[in-house]
């Protein structure tokens, strides 16, 4: 969020999806009312340093990280915000004092703040604890809104994969090491994530669609969602049919781990400072574009998710639940949750960002990947993005290579070498001569790699091939 478009929110006054709170010195006692609301409701903008009646007055500075770790920790107690949600404020300036804004999104769970369920309208929020009718359409709403929900209960932890746990373990822990996860077994990981519900209106329970897609053995996937299935496809030389094709049927975590194969086998790599680190401009956009075919896309639809590459683009669909239609605008559009839980999962595994981040990351680095050149997403029942890449897509690769000395090397490097053992191996004496026409050649295509890509230029560099 910028300056100028909180402003427009601000200017809009409150209602149904905007709410201001003043909390100069300390969060309001009623903040989580309303970021109950939200989450039950459609979600909405909570902007904190900002009277009634739109007046900016700003957080006391010396305030600002007490205001926002109040609200953090808050959010993740179940005693305050039951179930726990993770939000993730930023700071603004307006009319230079510092407000504090908060996308809250709308959540697949009911959830309470003190114990009461709270709704809302264009008069703010109201308690409808008791309210049994207005309880009732709000748990219904919840449990079709989002077909992650849907309740299995023949699924048995038996029909999930003991090893992507052990993944999922690994992964969390590289995120935080002191990850809650590391604590539960199998069973009360799913449950904290939400994958283990119970219907209060038939008093069903069971696995849900969430956890089959997330851990689920191939078998089960398939019984359930006999459709399932993401259609990667290279269609650059055979624009009738396709060059290469990976037909995946498998778990989400997995499906993102094949995704990216192909997007690495067949994409060309190109690389930018960022803040003294070099980062793969490649890897930046397609993981965004990779987790967005996976986690946000409607699973009960029979439409299959594709991916393909084409000479000079990447075009994707996936089945959609549209909050809209047409074309998105990064400036101005508003994030929705397709798949919360999937989503947040993701994002505890660290293969997922906060919401509305994949769409921003994709326009930053494609104009720097494709020569300036935009990204385009369409929102509607069948969701659509354009990818521009250079017209020029990394063959696939194949032991089989004219130049016997190539051959020799790759063959050679299946155990890392350094650049001198390689020189002397094939014959090459002259070190410029080898460098320009082998090794930076053979490291361009990818058929070799370095063991320390972050320092090229190491006197320790080796390098190796993993064909």
């Amino acid at each position: 969020m910028n300056a100028k478009l909180l402003k427009e929110i601000i200017s809009k006054g409150e209602g149904t999806n905007i709410e201001f709170k003043e909390s100069r010195n300390k969060l309001n006692k009623d903040v989580f009312e309303s970021v109950c609301a939200f989450l039950n409701r459609n979600g909405g903008h909570l902007v904190l340093g900002v009277k009634n009646d739109r007046c900016v007055v700003g957080i006391d500075p010396d305030s600002l990280k007490k205001v926002i770790d109040e609200f953090i920790t808050s959010s993740n107690n179940p005693q305050k915000l039951n179930p726990p949600f993770y939000f993730l404020p930023e700071v603004i300036t307006i009319n230079k004092k510092k407000v504090i804004y908060i996308s809250i999104p709308e959540s697949s769970q009911v959830h309470r703040t003190a114990g009461k369920i709270y709704g809302r309208n264009e008069d703010g929020d109201f308690n409808i604890t008791n309210n049994s009718e207005l309880v009732t359409q709000l748990f219904l709403r919840k449990q079709t809104t989002y077909s992650e929900n849907k309740i299995y209960s023949y699924v048995s932890i038996e029909d999930l994969r003991e090893d992507l746990f052990f993944k999922i373990h690994k992964l969390a822990n590289n995120q935080r090491p002191n990850h809650p996860w590391m604590e539960m077994d199998n069973l009360e990981l799913l449950k904290s994530s939400r994958l283990f519900k119970k219907d209060y209106k038939t008093g069903e329970e069971g696995f849900t669609l969430a956890a089959v897609l997330l851990l689920g053995k191939d078998k089960v996937i398939q019984s359930i969602l006999p459709y399932y299935r993401t259609d990667a496809i290279l269609r650059v030389k055979n624009t009738d049919r396709y060059d290469d094709r990976d037909d995946i049927r498998t778990n989400l975590i997995e499906s993102y781990d094949r995704l990216m194969a192909f997007v690495a086998k067949h994409l060309p790599d190109s690389f930018h400072i960022e803040k003294d680190q070099r980062i793969s401009l490649r890897d930046k956009i397609f993981r965004e574009i990779t987790v967005n075919i996976l986690i946000h896309r409607e699973f009960m639809s029979a439409f299959q998710a594709k991916f393909i590459i084409e000479n000079n683009c990447v075009l994707t669909e996936n089945s959609n639940r549209p909050h809209g239609s047409g074309l998105i605008d990064p400036h101005s559009f508003s994030p929705y949750p397709k798949n919360p839980i999937i989503a947040n999962f993701f994002k505890e595994i660290g293969l997922a960002d906060e919401l509305g981040s994949g769409i921003k990351n994709s326009f930053k680095y494609c104009q720097l990947y494709a020569k300036n050149r935009k990204p385009k997403f369409e929102e509607g029942d069948i969701f659509k993005t354009i990818i521009p890449i250079t017209p020029q897509v990394t063959p696939q690769v194949t032991p089989q290579v004219e130049d016997s000395r190539i051959s020799n090397i790759i063959k050679f490097c299946k155990v890392p070498k350094s650049r001198n053992e390689i020189q002397k191996y094939i014959g090459i004496k002259d070190r410029e001569y080898f460098r320009k026409h082998y090794l930076n050649q053979l490291i361009k295509k990818e058929l070799l790699k370095l063991t320390i890509p972050d320092k090229p230029n190491s006197p320790k560099q080796k390098y190796y091939s993993d064909i």
